[in-house]
């Protein structure tokens, strides 16, 4: 077969193939023109999910018949100042999309100048000139994309449901209006409008796009570390969906869908959520532009950082430091929660890595431009209580006053499962292996970065029986478990010996303890970091070694579990993500009584 040229009609064709899969592509593309020409307000229309109709109206800079004429061309923007390709800063290249939907679809092209007494129009259909002439249109320009693949049905008959790419599309426009929110957004579909914001500050953008309740149950980010910096929302541990459809992340404010930040996000909330349940994210990282290539894939939808370990360390640590500050606040606890702000971390940090700051955590509200101190948790975890081991201290009397304890004083306890106390405004009901499970999983954290976990020598090391292969996950992690406190050894082919266990266990079940450890090896082991393997494994002793539901406890080991539940960082969470604690205020007591 002889090889020739391709005729442009066809080129064009294959360039829409790699630029616009769906209407939700095409809308992107021309909301991100509309962006990088300065636009302040930007209006979309569609009809049955964008099959039929995809309109984009913008105020921006607007374009002369000329650049109109370029702007239907290939090859070329007015994106890049010089051939520096790496350097752009806009979200891609204005024009480079128009002539690949104009291939596929009839394409109106409306735009006026500002300065200019009338606009002008051209029309394409599905890569043929058909028409062009003034246009009555204000300042900006507006683009209609109708029919899209009617010409090209072996592309047509793939696309979903008029309702699949209408969600697709909102989709697309969410993301573009989080990581803008100076820019007025609206969304018009068949008729009935679905989206309308203003131009507002990032976190009153991220609940109004994603969910009110994120102004109670949400915490502001904002931290740096060298050059690289990490803004945006989260939500509370307790505050999550069953799926991960409310994250969104940001590159210098590129939307984008990267493995890299998503398991970066995945990772900070590991020991704090279920691992069907996920938390709601808006993401903003800024990195130097020689740091990141952001041509990786066609749409740019995927990116590729020089050192992807120190974006990761920075999204973790980024989160992790505001949760810790966090602390006890919890979807489920409180009834009303302070509204977001943006939680200054970087310095926290730095004064971790120093030595110096003491327990004081710094918060930042934009709002004022004011910095507050407040207590924050300690990460020091010496000297405290030790359950495993009774009994504890002196009990308070039964009807003692209540004093300022943000958790109250132990009252009562039900079902041997849940604590009952009373705190100054209202009633605290505490699960008492969920919170005991969190506790003994801190202590173990912060003995491992001190002087190591205590371990307590078995006088007769005891013999577990396990699959070969499960034996062979724990023999490669012996090492990791050494570092918790866990001395095992190989012995035999199906058998391992167990010499230690981490003195806060007591007396664990040694054999079910193994089991789960070879169990959550052969899932996370062989992609996780040894920190995160770590984690991993000590949240798994940890519940071990937790008081049990159905113990009963005397009215000081209650206490003593409410104060340092009260010090100690994430306590509002098990390491499964469930709450440790729920309260009922006063004001909602007394309306179950009719009293208010």
């Amino acid at each position: 077969m002889s090889i020739r040229r391709l005729p442009s009609a066809l080129i064009d064709r294959i360039a829409a193939g790699e630029v616009v899969e769906r209407p939700a592509s095409a809308l992107k593309e021309l909301v991100e023109n509309a962006l990088d020409a300065g636009a302040t307000t930007v209006a979309v229309r569609l009809s049955a999910g964008g099959l039929d109709l995809v309109e984009v109206t913008d105020d921006g800079s607007g374009m002369n018949e000329i650049e109109m004429e370029l702007a239907l061309e290939r090859h070329a923007t007015s994106k890049l100042p010089d051939d520096h390709i790496e350097d752009v800063l806009s979200f891609g290249f204005r024009g480079e999309a128009l002539p690949s939907i104009a291939s596929v679809a009839r394409l109106t092209l409306e735009s006026r100048e500002r300065g200019n007494v009338e606009g002008w129009r051209i029309v394409v259909d599905h890569g043929a000139r058909a028409g062009q002439g003034p246009a009555a249109i204000p300042p900006g320009t507006r683009v209609r994309v109708e029919g899209l693949f009617d010409k090209v049905p072996a592309r047509r008959k793939f696309l979903r449901s008029p309702r699949a790419e209408y969600s697709a599309c909102l989709d697309a426009v969410k993301r573009l209006a989080l990581a803008r929110p100076d820019v007025a957004f609206s969304v018009d579909h068949d008729g009935r409008r679905s989206i309308n914001v203003q131009r507002s500050s990032g976190p009153a953008r991220v609940a109004a796009l994603l969910d009110p309740s994120l102004e109670r149950h949400g915490l502001g980010i904002d931290f740096a570390r060298d050059q690289l910096r990490l803004t945006g929302v989260i939500s509370l541990p307790t505050f999550n969906r069953g799926m991960a459809d409310q994250q969104f992340l940001f590159v210098n404010r590129r939307p984008v869908k990267d493995r890299l930040l998503v398991g970066a996000l995945r990772a900070a909330y590991r020991d704090l959520l279920a691992r069907d349940r996920h938390p709601v994210a808006a993401l903003f990282v800024e990195v130097p532009g020689g740091e990141v290539d952001i041509n990786v894939h066609p749409a740019k939808t995927e990116v590729r950082f020089r050192d992807p370990s120190a974006v990761r360390g920075l999204i973790i640590g980024g989160l992790r430091h505001a949760l810790d500050v966090a602390g006890h606040r919890s979807a489920a606890h409180e009834q009303a929660a302070a509204p977001v702000q943006w939680t200054t971390s970087a310095d926290q940090e730095l004064a971790r890595q120093s030595g110096e700051g003491g327990n004081q955590a710094r918060a930042y509200s934009p709002a004022t431009g004011a910095t507050s101190w407040a207590p924050a948790f300690t990460g020091v975890m010496e000297d405290r209580l030790d359950f495993a081991n009774l009994p504890l201290a002196r009990a308070e009397p039964a009807l003692a006053p209540v004093p300022a304890h943000p958790l109250g004083v132990a009252r009562g306890q039900v079902a041997q499962t849940y604590i009952v106390a009373e705190a100054e405004d209202g009633l605290v009901i505490v699960d008492q292996h969920a919170a005991h499970e969190r506790l003994v999983l801190e202590r173990m954290r912060a003995a491992r970065e001190g002087d190591g976990v205590a371990r307590q020598d078995l006088l007769i090391a005891e013999t577990v029986e396990l699959d070969e292969t499960d034996c062979d996950r724990l023999e490669e992690a012996a090492p990791d478990l050494a570092e918790l406190g866990l001395e095992i050894e190989r012995f035999g082919p199906s058998a391992m010996l167990v010499r230690a266990v981490p003195a806060a266990l007591g007396k664990p079940d040694v054999a079910s303890l193994l089991a789960d450890l070879a169990a959550e090896i052969a899932e996370f082991g062989g992609t996780l970091s040894l920190r995160d393997r770590l984690d991993h494994v000590a949240a798994t002793i940890a519940c071990h070694g937790s008081v049990r539901a159905g113990r009963t406890l005397s009215v000081a080991e209650m206490n003593a579990l409410l104060r340092e539940m009260e010090v100690t960082p994430r306590s509002g969470q098990c390491n499964h993500g469930r709450p440790t604690w729920v309260k009922l205020d006063l004001k909602s007591v007394e309306k179950l009584f009719g009293r208010k």
